[in-house]
């Protein structure tokens, strides 16, 4: 086999380091790409794919990207879960001696990418490392971007597939048994659009990890760092800085805290509650417009909206917590003037996080250091209005935002007002910040006077009359003294060449210029970068007084915007208990409200408790609100528990640990599941992970199945709920079962309310109010009506609907005996026929039969031939129907 040629077997070498990424290979002005990360790379970017002799009997494919433009090719791949190694030119190729050393200098994965084109500055860009074992999961969260690091410990999948859909990492890395741990990887991979790694087990070993912390940190216990109660986070913490430091290959010494918490510190919100709820994005666009995400947030930084985000995502459950910010909210309220102020004082803050990223990475420029200036001058301003205020979360956010006076200062002093993006080509230093540089500055503009000042003054000094500097290629510059002054030559010249008629000279003032004229250009863009990358390692060194300032200023960003959105959108501050009642006077749905310009939205109460109005069963025609109705009270409790005011006349909240939704339908057919199916596992998830503290918004639970079988699930979903010993739990459910109104008699703790409806002859008109009592009709034709269906189709509709009414199930349903045990219910089967059911489709079958009694004359039979007659007729049913 032919040799290939030394720069190949170079890069078939670094290839090899490298196998599972894309290998970016400095060429000159270009990354190159070789073999199948050509093929690869030229599919995927749509860039021609060409071929390069390598001493190999073909050419080997190879497709490139020029450097300048890189970032929008690695965005790319990035974004379609490619690994990307950036192999660059690490010595000059003017000193190189052969081969140009190059050296893999960073890996970019979908979760450790920093280019702020690829990333949304309103969120994080998680990366997540997830260690399965059996009894107890560990994770590990971070974001190279902002310097976050968490972990935590779950126990079951459920759990952490909240855990992943609360973060949403655009990266998991993880152990083997996390991909047999029977979550569907495929599906957080297509509907989540995570790329999932599987690491070796090394990453994993516990010592290694821990090794890994304890370096990173510079210390030498992790006792101090309250981690070790988490033995699997750990693991998971410790293999994820292994990744990011083989994979980043730089100090991540912005990442300084690695902070631990408990999920039960938190509301608990599923993945089903959080789409149904659309807190962060819409149900089908996944647009954050029509969000409540996008009606709260109206942050001034990038850091408040990223905070905002986590708020809505992690709602607090300690009555405590909750009441400081709302605190925080009414006082900034109180103060409108000085909230506003501190509102235009953040706004030309600049994202000092991920500033730090940048700092950390060696990537920040000087423009970006002029923009962190300018943001440091805005702090004084902010600390003095907050001084204003008389509130303890206040006060300590004022004590947490530093001044930086010092830094403000130094960067004042030394950065040009307006500097170039470039960090290695000048124009970066103010002049009079350093006098060296000063000089090289001067010497490359002002050169010629200064030879010409200093021809001057040595032809004084020597009184030598046609004294001369001059200059040529070999010599550089030199005094040329012709032979008759030659006697008053001073001691300090120093002899360079002899002429025919005349003498060259140098002296140490003469070479100093020299120096300085010649090289003055790459001298002086060589002092300057140094000069740069010592600033910034300077604010590299205040890492974490700037971390501190940036989560305290993120913080005051999210209050004032709370403040901000309650003033202008009208909201009140709930009250907050701890004894399960939930009373919301006047409550509005917050974004709908929004969303609705021409129409004034129509406020409802709500209220619930754990005794007599623990379950509310709401009835009503589709489209006439009901669902918004029971969206708008789950939203209303989120917003309180996130330290929010609500839109209502007034609302007194008590503290819920969770919130489930059971809303809409659709099947999830890639894993072949029904809408059946779906609704199903999602109910049963409820009810196995649901407390008497959790809310829960059920919306029409049985109607993927037969009426029957539907309105006993929903019955029997209700009885489990409403049972003080099974659960009894708060609970909205609304539904079309009109049957299920039955309940509220039978049960003491289930109620009735319906949305009220108007009715003009056919017509009807929603009026969104809900009102005590059930709807005695669904309205459904009357709905079609409006939706347009063709007129003979309505007309028909009405006729059926007759006929079915004779055939009323209501009296069946009156006379089910409700189970408030808390033992198993008996077996009944639900799949046996109903004769009303049955005779819409079979009444050809059992013609005969309807015939024969339609004829029977009961007035001349006598008892005996009646039981005769009817025990015939049965027997010949039996036989047909089994």
């Amino acid at each position: 086999m032919a040799e290939v040629t030394p720069m190949m077997q170079k890069y078939l070498e670094t290839k090899e380091e490298y196998p599972d990424c894309i290998l970016f290979y400095r060429l000159g002005d270009f990354y190159e790409m070789f073999f199948e990360d050509a093929l690869t790379a030229s599919k995927e970017l749509e860039i021609t794919l060409t071929g390069k002799s390598c001493g190999l009997e073909e050419r080997a494919p190879m497709c490139g990207v020029p450097f300048h433009a890189v970032d929008g090719y690695l965005n790319k791949l990035v974004a379609k879960g490619y690994k990307v190694a950036i192999c660059e030119q690490v010595e000059d190729p003017k000193l190189a001696k052969g081969l140009v050393k190059r050296e893999v200098v960073r890996i970019v994965t979908p979760g450790t990418n920093t280019n702020f084109q690829a990333i949304d500055e309103g969120r994080n860009n998680f990366i997540m490392c997830i260690a399965y074992f059996q009894g107890k999961t560990g994770i590990s969260i971070a974001d190279v971007t902002t310097g976050d690091y968490y972990l935590t410990e779950v126990e079951d999948n459920r759990k952490l597939l909240d855990e992943i859909n609360k973060y949403s990492p655009s990266e998991i890395i993880c152990n083997d048994a996390f991909l047999l741990s029977g979550i569907d990887i495929e599906d957080l991979k297509g509907r989540m659009h995570v790329a999932i790694y599987p690491l070796e087990p090394h990453f994993f070993d516990e010592e290694r990890g821990r090794k890994s912390l304890l370096k990173h940190f510079h210390v030498t216990t992790l006792m101090g760092m309250g981690i070790e109660d988490f033995p699997s986070g750990l693991i998971a913490a410790g293999g994820l800085m292994q990744y990011l430091s083989d994979t980043q290959k730089t100090s991540l010494e912005h990442i300084t805290h690695l902070y631990p918490y408990l999920t039960s510190k938190y509301m608990l919100l599923d993945s089903s509650t959080r789409r149904n709820l659309e807190l962060t994005e819409t149900l089908r666009e996944k647009q954050k417009r029509g969000s409540l995400l996008w009606v709260l947030d109206k942050t001034k930084t990038a850091m408040g909206a990223r905070t905002l985000r986590q708020f809505v995502e992690q709602p607090l459950i300690d009555k405590s917590k909750i009441e400081m910010r709302l605190n925080s909210v009414e006082a900034l309220s109180k103060q409108a003037i000085e909230r506003d102020e501190i509102r235009e004082y953040l706004n030309p803050i600049y994202d000092l996080e991920r500033l730090l990223g940048k700092v950390s990475y060696r990537s920040a420029n000087p423009r970006d250091l002029i923009a962190f200036r300018n943001s440091l001058k805005m702090l004084p301003h902010i600390k003095t209005l907050l001084g204003d205020f008389q509130d303890a979360l206040l006060s300590e956010i004022d004590g947490e935002i530093d001044a930086f006076d010092d830094i403000c200062t130094l960067i004042e002093n030394a950065i040009e007002e307006d500097p170039p993006v470039a960090i290695k080509e000048g124009g970066i230093i103010k002049t009079g910040f350093d006098e060296t540089i000063d000089k090289l500055r001067h010497a490359k503009t002002e050169g010629k006077d200064w030879l010409a000042k200093l021809e001057e003054e040595d032809r004084e000094r020597t009184g030598i009359k046609n004294l001369k500097i001059k200059y040529n290629k070999v010599f550089g510059y030199y005094y040329e003294v012709t032979n008759s002054y030659q006697s008053m030559v001073p001691d300090d010249y120093i002899r360079k060449q002899t002429l025919a008629n005349a003498e060259r000279y140098t002296n140490a003032r003469l070479k100093e210029l020299e120096d300085m004229i010649l090289n003055a250009e790459d001298k002086l863009f060589s002092l300057e970068y140094d000069m740069f990358c010592q600033l910034r390692d300077a604010i590299a060194g205040e890492m974490e007084r700037i971390q501190r300032t940036a989560k305290a200023v993120a913080k005051l960003d999210v209050l004032a915007s709370f403040s901000f959105v309650a003033e202008r959108n009208h909201y009140v501050r709930p009250a907050i208990n701890e004894k399960g009642v939930i009373d919301i006077k006047g409550g509005r749905h917050p974004v709908v409200e929004q969303m609705i310009s021409d129409e004034m939205f129509i406020s409802n109460d709500t209220y619930l408790d754990n005794n007599k109005y623990c379950v509310s069963i709401i009835t009503g025609p589709n489209m006439a609100g009901k669902s918004t109705y029971m969206r708008q009270a789950a939203l209303i409790v989120l917003m309180a528990q996130i330290g929010c005011f609500v839109p209502a006349a007034s609302a007194n909240i008590g503290l819920v640990d969770r919130i489930f939704t059971r809303v809409g339908a659709s099947d999830d057919l890639a894993s072949g599941q029904s809408t059946f199916m779906v609704e199903m596992n999602e109910v049963a998830n409820i009810l196995r992970n649901a407390t008497v503290n959790s809310l829960l918004i059920l919306d029409e639970i049985g109607r993927g199945t037969s009426t029957f079988d539907g309105l006993s699930i929903a019955w029997a979903v209700i009885e489990h709920i409403s049972n003080k010993k099974l659960l009894g739990a708060k609970t909205l459910f609304a539904t079309h079962y009109h049957e299920l109104t039955e309940l509220e008699g039978k049960m003491n703790n289930v109620n009735n309310y319906c949305i009220a409806v108007k009715e003009k002859g056919d017509d009807i008109v929603f009026l969104r109010k809900i009102i005590k009592g059930g709807a005695d009709k669904s309205y459904g034709i009357q709905v079609a009506k409006l939706a347009g269906v063709p007129d003979m189709v309505i007309d028909r509709a009405k006729e059926i609907v007759a006929q079915l009414c004779d055939n009323d199930i209501l009296e069946k349903v009156q006379s089910i005996t409700v189970n408030q045990k808390d033992t198993k219910h008996k077996a009944v089967k639900y799949d046996e026929v109903d004769l009303s059911q049955m005779s819409l489709f079979d009444t050809v079958k059992d013609e005969d039969v309807l015939n024969e009694l339609k004829e029977i004359d009961v007035t001349t039979l006598t008892p005996l031939d009646a039981l005769n007659t009817l025990y015939r007729l049965q027997n010949k049913l039996k036989n047909r129907w089994g």
